[in-house]
């Protein structure tokens, strides 16, 4: 089990070459706004920068919160999440993600989660093209005081090789299985958002 620490900015900001040397940092992910077709959804325009460290406990994320990274606190919506990876036919670092945030609550979480376990990472993997797949859940995590901490109940990422390849994938009858899929989800209220992002993946030396 890893953990990753979303970082959510909503202006462009230039450091993130200074984070990548965090002590305990395993990767780093750096999402920029892309395009791609959706047939069913346009959630408006991206963040400018989306920043997912990765780290192999929680105690090493909170160390760097308190540490390596405080230099963006108070530029950006944070939080940690535990990270379940899923194995996909042919995997390989992305050049282009499908990131998705559930920003709003189910009635009961707890049956919510267990649905979408059971069912919808499936097939998500069987999308054509797929080379990532990922899904995130909130973690209690301690820090210093002045980070502005999201509450996403849950986020997932689907990888691809380009905006195209996500585009055909969108477009796939894999996809409307999925939209299936979705309508028989547990009640749910609140914003879901779906964003076309360019990925940069820095690894650890």
């Amino acid at each position: 089990m890893s953990f990753s620490f979303f970082a959510v900015f909503s202006k462009p900001f230039d450091g993130a070459a200074a984070l990548a040397s965090a002590p305990g940092l395993q990767k780093l992910h750096v999402y920029t706004p892309d395009r791609a077709h959706d047939p069913f959804l346009h959630d408006g325009a991206p963040p400018p920068l989306v920043l997912q460290f990765y780290f192999d406990t929680l105690a090493l994320l909170e160390a760097a919160c308190d540490g390596a990274l405080h230099p963006v606190m108070g530029l950006c919506q944070v939080q940690a999440m535990k990270v379940l990876s899923f194995a996909v036919p042919e995997p390989k670092d992305p050049q282009c993600t499908y990131l998705v945030a559930y920003e709003g609550k189910a009635e009961d979480e707890k049956a919510w989660h267990e649905h979408y376990l059971a069912h919808h990472p499936a097939l998500m993997a069987r999308l054509p093209g797929i080379r990532e797949l990922e899904i995130y859940l909130p973690v209690e995590w301690r820090s210093g005081p002045g980070w502005r901490r999201a509450a996403c109940m849950q986020r997932n990422k689907v990888g691809f090789d380009s905006a195209a390849a996500l585009t055909a994938a969108l477009s796939s009858p894999v996809r409307q299985e999925m939209r299936a899929d979705f309508k028989a989800f547990p009640a749910y209220s609140g914003a879901i958002t779906h964003y076309p992002m360019a990925t940069r993946v820095w690894r650890r030396a």
